[in-house]
């Protein structure tokens, strides 16, 4: 049986987190009163609560109300530094090895920073983080869907690959907005060799996941809890599977589940009907992730832990979904290598020996 305290002690690998999503509360409130910003709550308990309050209402909308107060805090080199630093160091502190943390740099442009003055400084403290805590991370770099200058961030994306950045993403609400849209954007990144993850099977259907894949050249899905639609389901078996489900499977297409905030948005009705399971013991390459630390209360512990409870997990599964998670990064194949022969399975190996001893 799995226990919270191997969980605590399990090497963890992180591929969907979003930094104005795991802001910490007083970090807020501090930067709030001294940028003169009003926020719902001075204190840091409830403005927690108020966070995690949208998470109880079901509804991606909502739940994205509350990244307008973690973005009025995020608009000056000093705050992206120390927000960036402090990300680093609530995952060491989850015992994370390696992460990828993605932000829209156009969204923290409304003082007087410009979008690369945005990447540097973000960077400058995931840097700091790094030498702190000895976390491996990379930057993906996304475009929001309502907006009109995804070529822009995808081009800066790729100008700052040789500095920590390792991909491009699209995000926000699906509803209204399909990646097809932004096809000229994943046009120039696939023309760069780069690399692409797309939110897509979240809030929409297999369209969205669809066209982030034959039209975008998606690497990666974020989310994909939509394409149980192209299955037909008896217990946690798949008996049928349609062209797309088919195609992901067979192609070993990473999906980024994020098991809390998919509930909290209403892409699964509860953590029981969440289709990670079907996926998992279907073969799918899947692998958990946080996606918004504040916004769901949660860490990659907290969703290790759901996953047991819920799913009966073992500690084999728990590493198969962490080498997944390493195997899907979107740093070089000698680093993934390195970090899951060297760092991931000596620490899974140490912890069934020691479990092994005591029975």
């Amino acid at each position: 049986m799995v226990t919270q305290k191997m969980i605590k002690r399990i090497p963890k690998v992180e591929l969907h987190d979003h930094l104005d999503g795991g802001v910490r509360p007083s970090t807020i409130i501090e930067l709030a009163k001294e940028y003169n910003i009003k926020i719902p709550s001075n204190d840091p308990e409830e403005l927690a609560d108020w966070f995690h309050r949208g998470a109880r209402r079901k509804s991606l909308a909502l739940y994205l109300e509350g990244f307008h107060v973690t973005l009025s805090v995020m608009q000056t080199p000093e705050a992206l530094e120390r927000i960036a630093g402090e990300a680093v160091e609530d995952l060491a502190a989850d015992n994370v090895v390696y992460a990828e943390i993605r932000f829209a740099p156009m969204l923290h442009t409304r003082g007087k920073m410009n979008s690369e003055t945005v990447v540097e400084s973000v960077l400058q403290g995931l840097e700091y983080g790094k030498k702190q805590t000895g976390i491996e991370y990379g930057v993906i770099l996304c475009a929001m869907r309502d907006q009109t200058v995804s070529l822009e961030t995808a081009e800066l994306a790729v100008s700052f690959r040789e500095k920590g950045v390792v991909g491009f993403d699209i995000a926000g609400d699906e509803f209204g907005h399909p990646p097809k849209k932004h096809v000229d954007a994943f046009e120039y990144i696939r023309s760069k060799n780069f690399n692409i993850t797309i939110h897509a099977g979240e809030a929409f259907g297999m369209e969205s996941i669809w066209q982030a894949i034959q039209i975008c050249g998606a690497h990666r899905i974020g989310h994909a809890t939509k394409i149980i639609e192209d299955m037909m389901i008896h217990g946690s078996r798949i008996e049928k599977m349609g062209s797309l489900s088919h195609f992901i499977r067979d192609r070993r297409m990473p999906m980024e589940m994020c098991l809390s905030s998919n509930v909290h948005t209403g892409a699964a009705k509860s953590f029981d009907e969440h289709p990670f399971p079907i996926y998992y013991r279907n073969n799918f390459r899947v692998f958990l992730n946080t996606d918004n630390r504040l916004m769901s209360n949660t860490t990659l512990e907290k969703e290790m832990q759901l996953a047991v409870k819920h799913y009966n997990l073992t500690l084999r599964d728990l590493e198969k979904i962490t080498i997944n998670a390493m195997k899907s990064s979107f740093i070089h194949h000698d680093e993934r290598i390195r970090i899951i022969y060297d760092i991931l399975k000596p620490q899974f190996a140490k912890i069934r020996e020691e479990i092994t001893s005591l029975t």
